[in-house]
């Protein structure tokens, strides 16, 4: 019977684990991560599942001469020495999706609040301020969505787009047309999305090509105001552009589940672990002059954040360790 070693779980985590592998598998649990401090535990493991703030480098991996295989849950793997594992024939496998719809949900939530001023009706009803007056909104059949990055959750959104009758704008570097023509969408280069656009929703991955993709020489393209709505990083869109198109009515109102100076938290896995500061946080956003604008809501960072998903993360680890344990890894980080 395989020796499963888990690190960094939760009293939740562990139940469900035990739940999934039950009868499989000797499993041990460690509420904190594997480190320097606690590598020897490590001994006999035939498998170690961690999180992300272990620290499987070199000098710990040596302290597990039995280990072949390593079960991050998470997304990212920059925790872990790949090339040593490769070395030692470790097979590493990583939890690649687990968020698409939920992102794409918490989307459509922030869409659906600014177009029916749900928000704002919200805050007047709480102090007991029940008039109408200003509140009327906009229905979103027949509108044009232009989605930025029709990847995973892109898709997610587009599909929920259709759904409620929009019309729907892709930008994409990498475009299947077979799913375009299946979802009934069409790609278009940006320009064209921003200037046809009356919601703009980002969804592309953050890199070079992307950083300040929606500058100031490009805003002025945008549909005079169309809601923009993101929910991926905070740096595609240039701040200088972001307010001066909320200034100016270029934008007429703005969903933001990422904002500037949110570097604090650099990965979802940070908030999922609730491993941040609640103090740095409030301290960000209270100095965001965005945040007292009636047209922008903000939200902590919580698009990718729901019951399901967590579950999702660790369903997707217990069949990583049983399809590993069976011959067939998946998910295997190369």
């Amino acid at each position: 019977m395989l020796k499963i070693n888990f690190y960094e779980v939760t009293p939740t985590d562990r139940r469900f684990l035990s739940k999934a592998l039950k009868g499989k598998f000797q499993l041990t649990f460690y509420p904190e991560p594997l480190t320097s401090k606690n590598a020897d535990t490590a001994k006999g493991a035939d498998v170690i599942s961690v999180f992300i703030y272990s620290v499987l480098d070199k000098e710990n991996l040596v302290k597990a001469p039995k280990l072949k295989c390593i079960a991050t849950r998470s997304t990212g793997f920059n925790h872990i020495d790949l090339k040593y594992a490769a070395e030692r024939g470790i097979i590493v496998s990583n939890v690649p999706y687990y968020g698409e719809n939920t992102v794409a949900e918490h989307t459509f939530g922030l869409i659906l609040a600014l177009s029916r001023n749900i928000h704002k009706a919200y805050v007047r009803t709480m102090r007991n301020d029940f008039s109408p007056k200003g509140l009327e909104g906009w229905d979103i059949k027949g509108k044009t969505l232009g989605v930025v990055g029709a990847g995973g959750i892109g898709s997610h959104v587009i599909k929920i787009a259709k759904g409620f009758g929009m019309n729907v704008l892709a930008f994409d570097v990498h475009k299947n047309h077979f799913l375009a023509e299946v979802m009934g969408f069409r790609y278009a280069e940006l320009d064209e999305l921003l200037k046809k656009s009356d919601i703009i929703s980002l969804h592309c991955p953050y890199n070079k090509a992307t950083h300040h993709l929606i500058n100031t020489q490009n805003i002025n393209q945008v549909k005079n105001g169309a809601l923009f709505i993101n929910t991926a990083r905070a740096s595609i869109i240039e701040p200088e552009a972001l307010h001066y198109a909320l200034d100016t009515g270029i934008f007429g109102g703005a969903g933001l589940d990422v904002f500037e100076g949110e570097d604090l938290v650099k990965e979802e896995n940070q908030m999922l672990s609730r491993n941040v500061s609640v103090e740095h946080l409030k301290a960000v956003l209270e100095k965001n002059i965005l945040l007292n604008r009636e047209n922008v809501i903000i939200t902590p960072h919580i698009a990718f954040d729901s019951a399901e998903a967590v579950e999702r993360i660790l369903q997707t680890t217990a069949d990583n360790i049983t399809a590993y344990s069976m011959g067939t890894p998946g998910n295997v980080v190369k």
